[in-house]
């Protein structure tokens, strides 16, 4: 290890020969990136040695020059795994650091192996690559959570639970109904992610600084190596946009808001003037004075990291707005943006998955808010146009009779029928069957509507499409 440290400190910079003074410690410090790009090691070495594959298949490197590569690569990645390897400033990024220490273990057919590369065109490389396993990871996570949702839906399929507009009580609906919502937007995330994809699985390398290279490459079979479904096909723009950076944290941030509109209704139906869940201790935290609190910090913190990868993406997209082509420094911003939006989705993913099995609905809570605020009038509504009135007119009726049910204090089943005909005599017994919770739901019998033999058909669609 010293003698790697020693080869790192001796050595000047890849590009120094042009100039005539050292760079200020103070400009190593604030251009350098190996301290927070030093985790696309695993794609950089997976890269260099697709490049050094295809220049010994062109002849443009020799056969004993790719394996001292490759063993040269192998014990870095080696050294990496175990923590070992000497992270250099000085070398500026993960790229150098790599190169220094392969020319170190395996002299020149090291210095080789940029041939045909720069910089622009390998860190490009990197970041899709490694954006590419993040995309990965998180659609698996989807699926988890996905399948965390189902489970507790099809529990509470039947489950009624007043649905909200404005946040006031509006029409009955059931627990699991208003889940599967929060499951088709996962399902939209889903879709975003994977066509994401398809625009970061494309192969920069090839394009050099700018223009492309003179040596006689073989892009294609480069793509094939790294299972990109294609290569960039101006150079130009292969070096120098972030686009797909961008797009993945639009597609991050739009998981967030659905993740933080659940947890903001988590945390409301956690608290005791409403009591319609509890969430599972684990998840939550207590109060330094006050001893009775229980405190939903997993996601208030879902709501407060959405911040974070929403700056992310106005970080990027001002980032790039005032660049000229092709390449230039401001860039090397882009990976810590990027980097910290995977993370937060990634690890958001995995609690909120493991969060949903442990919420305990309170069923009962969910019926007895269902007699506040009159769920069933529009149910009400409905039945006298079925009777002939004009839905107008028949609004009009519902709005006198649920002022004159607010004024008793009771709700609109607890009216007598001969209270409700003085409203309209199209009226009938039959009322009370249409002003009850399980009629109201059950009468939303189609694709989409809320009744629980419609909710079970989503749930069983949906557990088909994951598989």
């Amino acid at each position: 290890m010293a003698d790697q440290q020693s080869n790192r400190d001796d050595a000047v910079k890849a590009w120094s020969g042009r100039f005539s003074e050292p760079v200020s410690a103070l400009v190593m410090r604030y251009t350098a990136s190996v301290f927070f790009d030093q985790r696309m090691a695993a794609q950089d070495i997976r890269g260099s040695l697709a490049h050094a594959r295809m220049l010994a298949r062109q002849g443009i490197i020799g056969d004993d020059d790719l394996a001292d590569i490759e063993r040269g690569l192998g014990q870095i990645r080696e050294e990496i795994e175990r923590g070992e390897f000497a992270w250099s400033l000085q070398d500026e990024d993960v790229h150098l650091n790599i190169e220094k220490r392969l020319t170190a273990l395996i002299g020149d057919a090291g210095k080789r192996l940029h041939t045909g590369r720069s910089r622009n065109d390998q860190v490009a490389t990197d970041i899709r690559l490694w954006l590419r396993d993040a995309i990965d990871q998180i659609l698996a996570l989807l699926v988890d959570y996905q399948r965390a949702l189902l489970d507790l839906a099809d529990t509470h399929a039947a489950t009624p639970l007043p649905g909200f507009t404005h946040l006031q009580v509006a029409q009955p609906v059931t627990f699991g109904h208003h889940l599967m919502a929060y499951y088709e937007m996962s399902r939209r995330d889903a879709e975003r992610f994977a066509d994401c994809r398809k625009r970061v699985n494309r192969l920069p390398l090839g394009a050099a600084a700018l223009a492309g290279t003179s040596y006689p490459i073989d892009r294609e079979f480069v793509a094939r190596e790294l299972d990109f479904d294609g290569v960039c096909e101006n150079s130009l723009d292969a070096v120098s946009d972030r686009d797909f950076g961008i797009e993945f944290c639009a597609a991050a941030a739009l998981t967030m808001t659905h993740l933080s509109r659940f947890s903001e209704e988590l945390i409301l139906w956690m608290s005791p003037r409403v009591g319609f869940i509890d969430l599972a201790d684990r998840f939550c935290t207590g109060s330094s004075i006050m001893p009775q609190k229980k405190n939903p910090d997993v996601p208030e913190l879902v709501r407060g990291k959405t911040g974070r990868v929403n700056g992310s993406l106005i970080s990027l997209l001002t980032l790039m707005k005032g660049q000229p082509l092709a390449y230039n420094k401001d860039n090397q911003e882009d990976k810590e943006p990027l980097f910290d939006t995977a993370d937060t989705v990634i690890d958001t993913l995995r609690i909120y998955a493991d969060m949903i099995s442990g919420i305990r609905v309170k069923a009962d809570a969910m019926r007895d808010a269902l007699n506040q605020g009159f769920a069933t009038a529009t149910d009400l509504a409905d039945y006298l146009v079925k009777k002939g009135l004009p839905f107008r007119d028949a609004h009009e009726v519902v709005a006198r009779a649920v002022r004159a049910a607010e004024e008793r204090g009771c709700d609109l089943p607890d009216l007598p029928l001969g209270d409700l005909r003085a409203f309209s005599e199209l009226i009938d017994e039959d009322v009370y069957q249409v002003l009850t919770v399980e009629g109201a739901l059950d009468s939303r019998n189609h694709i989409g509507g809320t009744a629980p033999a419609q909710v079970r058909a989503a749930i069983a669609r949906a557990r088909a499409a994951l598989g």
